[in-house]
């Protein structure tokens, strides 16, 4: 299994231990950390001060009791709040190393967050009622400001604490069931979007969900519509009813999108990224990727560094 927590300390990479599937890791913070790719779901709860969380290249600025939960393979970085660091550097330390009182702000410093990690297909489909932990379009798909955050901080806490317990089968059951109360909750909180209800809303969850498995290799809607039984039209349809997209703009933004999280968080090479998203050649992947965001795969790399300091997600290992 890889590494599934990065950490900027010399601390060992931390997983979920076998036994159980959850665990809870310290969520290290540096300015300017790198951007990798999530190997398991991550709760993140904001304690004290302000947090900069970048998913999937979107900024978000989390205040105390916020709460995030990360997918695995999503691209993740946090940094310190932008307005902190820049005060400092213009500001500049102190002969011991200190920041000056007036380039700091307490609310700015990153403060504490309680983490949990779990592993993929730790419940099953229907385990829970109304949820399924592993749909990347499930609930608190965006920050979450949390209604009473000490209730959940002592439940996070709590959890956290659970996992240093000692292994075993009631220690791992009682961990599950600890998990299962906190996500029911949040699926309370915020269900995500509505079930359901329509022909088209069960049209395009299927084609959503075939879109997971199947970006990699095709990226024809009439693949996917064979597969799903359908036709064309009506998968455009469905797209645009939910999305405002048409099927193949979805489809093409779901390969753009991982092109971005393997460029910005993995060593492969141009050419490995597209091979692993089924181009054939680097130029026609280079084309692609222009049209979709505007830069070459070059020019979108050059924003990510390699050698500086990660944060929680850890990488996955490359695709052949």
């Amino acid at each position: 299994m890889p590494a599934l927590i990065h950490v900027t300390d010399p601390m060992a990479a931390r997983l979920p231990p076998e036994w159980a599937g959850i665990g809870s890791c310290p969520l290290p913070v540096a300015a300017g950390a790198a951007t990798d790719l999530l190997g398991c779901h991550a709760l993140v709860l904001t304690v004290t001060g302000r947090l900069i969380a970048e998913i999937d290249f979107t900024q978000h600025t989390c205040e105390p009791g916020t709460l995030l939960w990360l997918r695995p393979g999503q691209a993740v970085r946090f940094e310190k709040p932008a307005a902190a660091r820049g005060r400092a550097e213009q500001t500049g330390p102190d002969p011991d190393g200190e920041v000056p009182g007036d380039a700091r702000d307490e609310k700015d410093e990153p403060g504490p967050a309680v983490t949990i990690i779990f592993r993929s297909g730790l419940f099953a489909p229907d385990e829970l009622p109304g949820l399924t932990p592993d749909d990347p379009d499930g609930p608190a798909r965006e920050p979450l400001t949390l209604p009473d955050p000490d209730a959940f901080r002592a439940a996070f806490e709590r959890l956290a604490r659970d996992t240093e317990g000692v292994p075993g089968a009631a220690a791992a059951a009682l961990l599950r069931h600890e998990l299962a109360a906190l996500l029911l909750r949040l699926s309370l909180l915020d269900p995500g979007p509505a079930a359901a209800g329509h022909v088209e809303s069960r049209t395009f969850e299927r084609f959503r969900r075939r879109l997971e498995e199947g970006y990699p290799h095709t990226r024809r809607v009439e693949d996917y519509a064979a597969e799903l039984s359908c036709s064309v039209r009506t998968l455009t349809r469905a797209s645009l009813a939910l999305t405002g997209r048409t099927a193949k703009q979805v489809v093409d933004d779901r390969v753009a999108l991982q092109a971005r999280r393997l460029l910005a968080a993995t060593p492969l090479s141009v050419a490995e990224v597209g091979r692993s998203l089924g181009f054939g050649e680097p130029t026609n992947f280079g084309r692609f990727f222009h049209r979709e965001t505007g830069l070459s795969p070059g020019q979108f790399r050059a924003r990510f560094t390699t050698d500086r300091p990660s944060g929680i997600p850890g990488q996955r290992p490359p695709v052949d």
